[in-house]
Order: C-alpha cells, then sequence, then structure tokens
C-alpha cells in the first residue's frame, strides 16, 4: 500500500506537469491559433501523454513489468488512446450537450481520464 501510495502521489505531481502543457496548449491552439477545440484538445492531450511518459517513467513507476521499452511506449500510448477517446467524448459532451466553456469541459474530462490512466498502467505496465 505504500508503494501504491507513493507512486499516486507521484503520479499526481507529473501528472499536473502534463496537465499544464495539456491545458496551456489547448488555450493556445484554440484561442491564439483559432483551432477548432476538438482538434485543439486532440494535439494537446497527446502532447501531454508524451510529457507524461517520459516523466512517470523516470520519476513514478520503479518496477516495470514490461522490459522492452518500445512494447512499454506501444501499451502506454494505447492505453493513451483509450484516454483520447474518454477525453474527447467528454470534451464534446460537456460543451455541445450541456454547454460549458471548453476549457471548463477539459477540467472535468481531465479528472476523468487520470484515474483510468493511473489505474490502467499501473495494473499493466508498472
Amino acid at each position: 500500500m505504500k508503494d501504491y501510495l507513493k507512486s499516486l502521489f507521484r503520479y499526481i505531481f507529473i501528472g499536473g506537469i502534463a496537465f499544464i502543457v495539456d491545458y496551456s496548449l489547448l488555450y493556445i491552439l484554440t484561442e491564439k491559433l483559432k483551432f477548432y477545440y476538438i482538434f485543439s484538445s486532440f494535439i494537446s492531450f497527446v502532447s501531454g501523454l508524451i510529457v507524461n511518459y517520459i516523466l512517470s517513467i523516470k520519476f513514478v513507476f520503479e518496477k516495470r513489468k514490461i522490459k522492452n521499452k518500445k512494447l512499454e511506449f506501444i501499451y502506454f500510448s494505447l492505453i493513451g488512446i483509450g484516454g483520447i477517446l474518454i477525453n474527447q467524448f467528454l470534451m464534446w459532451f460537456f460543451t455541445e450537450k450541456i454547454g460549458l466553456f471548453y476549457m471548463y469541459s477539459k477540467l472535468l474530462s481531465v479528472a476523468m481520464v487520470f484515474l483510468w490512466n493511473f489505474s490502467i498502467r499501473k495494473y499493466f505496465l508498472f
């Protein structure tokens, strides 16, 4: 349990850094470069995913179940694709159906995707 809480705390910190990348890029792409928010959300999520992966393997998950780094990244990315699908659906749902500002929709989707990503990655990869 101690190792789990340690990993969770570190993942929250690393996730915060990845979130800053994701959230900032979403804003810049949508507001400054005038991309459609769903497209911006995809690009920003993938950018955050890459930051999350790099920092997670260095600082969060000390024990790894898969020794092949290429295969590990593929699995990490596949789990991330699940996260992208959840993110994109929630962004659309909260923005288009509920009527929230897309940046607020992102905050809600991040919380749900965070739980998905940590749980699945901890179980299958680390």
